[in-house]
């Protein structure tokens, strides 16, 4: 299975599962992610969520074959209907507290879904990216906002402007984790601390975390959907075009021909 996902002591772990492809995410892991959210929103024995992949790899990001089958704009449907939506949608508005443990690669969609957790803890192995100008793109679901509020315009702009690979340490100083763990005590220290929040008064947890976000919620909304529209028109233009057949042809893409 490509995603391994279980609820235990309270908690609902969603675990990245697909290592033979660096974890990339498909449509199917985003529906599954996006209905385990949905489901432990509803059920009271859930009161913490953790997010992980493997001690190696956290996530490529998305499988870019199925990102290109699925991503396209179809006329009459909804970009919101989008399982990946479905599931930062789900993400985002949790009530509950998430936990994300992430070593080894988290890029894209991969860093993007940490700045709505609420504890993220990284191994010294992890390295973060947000390549968006890079395949043509820009950022997404609110990450153009909440990175700068966490970091400052100076570091998130050369994040985002550029697309370039960060590790551990930077992503500490810029607030996007909490904490740096070795890579062996990572797993066990998320879970040490999700079963921390279960322990607690659940009703305290979830007001606390509402207080803390709601100056946010519409600012993020308003981020969203700005994203959202350029980045479905940007999907289509010959930037990301280029961009894409590169990747898979193997080469570095030209975009000297562009405006």
């Amino acid at each position: 299975m490509d995603m391994l996902i279980n609820k235990t002591n309270g908690i609902l772990t969603i675990e990245f599962n697909r290592v033979e492809r660096k974890n990339a995410i498909t449509a199917t892991m985003y529906q599954a992610m996006a209905d385990a959210l949905v489901d432990a929103e509803q059920d009271s024995a859930v009161r913490a969520i953790l997010i992980a992949g493997k001690p190696d790899i956290f996530t490529a990001g998305n499988d870019l074959d199925d990102f290109m089958k699925n991503s396209a704009p179809v006329p009459g449907v909804p970009l919101e209907s989008r399982p990946v939506f479905q599931f930062m949608r789900a993400l985002s508005g949790s009530t509950k507290p998430v936990v994300a443990a992430v070593a080894g690669v988290a890029i894209g969609i991969g860093t993007t879904l940490l700045m709505h957790c609420d504890l993220v803890y990284a191994a010294d192995n992890a390295k973060f990216s947000l390549p968006f100008s890079q395949l043509g793109l820009c950022p997404e679901f609110g990450s153009s906002l909440l990175l700068t509020q966490l970091a400052g315009y100076p570091r998130a702009a050369e994040k985002m402007l550029l697309g370039e690979a960060f590790g551990a340490n930077e992503a500490l100083q810029m607030g996007l984790v909490s904490r740096v763990l070795p890579a062996e005590e990572l797993r066990a220290f998320a879970e040490q601390q999700a079963a921390k929040l279960v322990a607690l008064p659940a009703a305290s947890i979830r007001t606390t975390k509402a207080l803390m976000k709601r100056a946010r919620i519409e600012p993020i909304k308003a981020a969203i959907a700005a994203e959202n529209d350029h980045f479905a028109s940007m999907l289509l233009a010959p930037e990301a075009k280029e961009a894409f057949t590169a990747f898979f042809e193997k080469r570095k893409p030209d975009f000297s021909k562009f405006d």
